[in-house]
């Protein structure tokens, strides 16, 4: 098919215009071919793959064929998630944004009712929304269709296969008979047909031919791994390629939020995308994945269709979908507009064969890739660093620091041991140590591990530290503090010591000395010497003589002490070569205080952590403060401008071969 202009379809000047800002040149394929049918009137049937520029196609007839005095629905256009509505929405409101008078609501589940009952009221002529929410308007009466002219259905299979087929067909019944439909859909199958021939009059099919149904500039490749390694194999791949804007596709939402915990822990800025969050949830996770706050997001078939987000370089099909057309609106989140993408599959032995039928129904030849090994992602990560090294020489826009170069020469150091230990302290020792292992490391399953009543479920995110994650092993600082005899912890009484040879107890009276008080050792009450011990005669009443503590003292050789006893011994003062930092340290003005999940126990030291920052952000060091460096943790003080920025470079980096985790204190 020629390429066509826009100017050449007989659209208004308003619309050339909107058009215009978007920064379209010329029209696509499916655009070329739907346009100009579309605006005289007839129905129409379009089929096309996705990313192909569907919503374009239908939505500037739709801006152009709407009465602006009229403040009455006049097209209805269904979606099947609010993603898509949203997105949908999104672009007739740029079409429109030089046609006056004309307004467009988006109305779905999980939105403010006030809000969508006050944009009815207010006329709006254009209403993009789900089929349930729709269906939901028209038995309050807020949503009247006396006035349709053109019903437009986005996605229609993905529709039926969600259940809608009969709040289509009831919406389609209640819409006036004149009106135009229009079906778009990237697949065709049995039941699109059935409603297209029920509920259209005489439509025109606009199909765009080609070899395949999926985007001929998304590279396809897969992996053939078994299911216990594909966490590993996930995250090899993203630094193989170093990818920094992804969707990751599961089957279910349980698995969903497992692999964030996992990608997590590994240092990755990613995030879930499924039907159990609530729409406030929804939209701040795809907000922040528009803005590129996320590197991945994770998400099901259904929470993803309809997401639109430029520049996603790589999609990954973590798990394979069951339905061979769920794999074509998959890759069709990257590669969109021409621009190029990859779609990597993981593929365990067993599901070979999905991976066929995938191919007979697209029509196109996925690739068979090779695992990397550690030594080629270690070289890849080396070959980005020299990358980026390479282009700071040849732009000079660097500080010459000949001074500190020719001091170090004269010192006897060659210029290359120079560079080299340069090129270490920036790289943190990451680039220039292998990957660590993670072949040997195999997850037990759920149900082999005993379900004991007092388990610790939190010694479970110790077990993913062999496997890249960092939290700390919490087996050793949670515990309580175990004795090893309790019964030391009981005061003896002293009727409970064996009397010694020879001696013999006094009456019971007031000691002179309490045993408690004593500095060294107990010292024992009123003890009579050897030498006035008699055989057992009656004894006269006489008063029993007492001796000074000297006396008792010379006569009767002291106990052994007994450090384990902590009754007669008072607690010892903490050692006064390690004391702890205060916990009310404040942070200075113009700082963020962070945490780091590295500590003594990994070797680090507060040099460790500004060459890191450095190494890693290229700041200067200055703009690191105070390290507090902990057993299994430190804090760190830096600049409040660049806290976010060290977060997210840090997060992906390595300190003396330890993931680093970080966050705000």
């Amino acid at each position: 098919m020629t390429p066509k202009l826009f100017s050449e379809l007989g659209l208004s000047a308003e619309l050339l215009k909107a058009i215009d800002k978007l920064g379209y040149e010329q029209a696509a394929p499916i655009q070329a071919a739907a346009i100009p049918v579309l605006m005289t009137g007839k129905d129409i049937v379009g089929q096309s793959m996705t990313g192909s520029g569907k919503t374009a196609a239908f939505g500037i007839p739709a801006v152009e064929k709407v009465d602006p005095n009229l403040r009455a629905v006049q097209v209805l256009i269904l979606c099947p998630t609010r993603e898509l509505a949203i997105q949908v929405s999104e672009e007739i409101h740029k079409l429109a944004f030089f046609k006056r008078g004309i307004n467009c609501l988006p109305i779905y589940g999980g939105q403010s009712y006030e809000r969508q009952f006050f944009g009815l009221k207010q006329g709006a002529q254009i209403v993009i929304g789900t089929p349930g929410r729709v269906m939901d308007h028209m038995r309050r009466g807020t949503l009247r269709l006396e006035t349709l002219k053109m019903v437009i259905l986005d996605e229609a299979d993905v529709m039926l296969n969600m259940g809608f087929r009969e709040d289509i067909e009831t919406i389609l019944k209640d819409a006036p008979k004149e009106r135009q439909t229009v079906f778009f859909s990237a697949t065709m199958p049995k039941p699109i047909r059935d409603l297209i021939e029920k509920y259209s009059r005489e439509p025109q099919n606009v199909k765009i031919e080609q070899k395949a149904m999926t985007v001929p500039t998304v590279e396809q490749v897969y992996y053939e791994v078994d299911r216990r390694y594909k966490m590993e194999l996930l995250t090899r791949l993203i630094d193989l390629y170093d990818m920094k804007l992804g969707i990751i596709f599961c089957n279910t939402k349980r698995m969903v939020d497992d692999l964030v915990e996992h990608l997590e822990a590994a240092g990755y800025q990613a995030d879930r995308l499924h039907g159990d969050m609530t729409q406030a949830m929804r939209d701040r996770v795809m907000n922040k994945f528009r803005k590129s706050g996320l590197e991945f997001l994770v998400a099901t078939d259904v929470a993803a269709r309809g997401i639109d987000v430029d520049d996603v370089e790589v999609v990954f099909n973590y798990d394979l979908p069951y339905d061979p057309e769920d794999y074509v609106h998959r890759i069709g989140r990257t590669g969109r507009q021409g621009k190029s993408g990859k779609a990597i599959s993981l593929v365990p032995f067993r599901e070979l064969f999905q991976i066929r039928n995938i191919e007979r129904f697209a029509n196109v030849r996925i690739q068979r890739g090779k695992i990397p090994t550690e030594n080629e992602v270690a070289e890849a990560r080396e070959n980005v660093f020299s990358d980026k090294l390479r282009a700071l020489l040849t732009s000079g826009e660097f500080t010459k620091q000949d001074r500190l170069v020719e001091r170090l020469a004269e010192e006897g150091f060659s210029s290359t041991d120079i560079a080299s230990a340069l090129i270490h302290l920036l790289q943190a020792g990451e680039a220039t140590k292998p990957a660590p292992k993670t072949e040997s490391y195999e997850r037990p399953e759920r149900d082999e591990r005993p379900a004991g009543r007092f388990e610790d479920r939190r010694d479970r995110p110790a077990q993913r530290d062999d496997r890249g994650g960092n939290r700390g092993n919490f087996r050793d600082d949670r515990r309580p503090p175990q004795f090893e005899d309790r019964r030391e912890e009981r005061p003896r009484r002293f009727e409970d010591r064996p009397p010694r040879p020879g001696v013999k107890f006094a009456p019971p009276q007031k000691s002179k000395i309490a045993p408690w008080k004593a500095a060294a050792a107990p010292a024992p009450q009123a003890i009579v010497p050897p030498a006035a011990i008699q055989p057992p005669v009656e004894v006269k009443a006489e008063p029993v003589k007492t001796y000074t503590d000297a006396e008792i003292l010379a006569s009767v050789k002291a106990p052994e002490p007994k450090p384990e006893s902590k009754l007669f011994i008072k607690p010892k003062p903490p050692v006064a070569d390690a004391p702890k930092p205060k916990a009310s340290r404040a942070t200075p003005s113009g700082q963020t205080r962070l945490w780091m999940s590295l500590g003594e126990a990994q070797g680090i030291k507060p040099i460790d952590v500004v060459n890191a920052v450095a190494g890693e952000t290229g700041l200067p060091g200055k703009v690191v403060g105070t390290v507090d460096v902990r057993e299994k943790h430190l804090f760190v003080d830096v600049a409040a401008e660049h806290a976010n920025g060290i977060i997210a470079k840090l997060n992906r980096a390595s300190i003396k071969g330890h993931k680093v985790k970080m966050k705000v204190a």
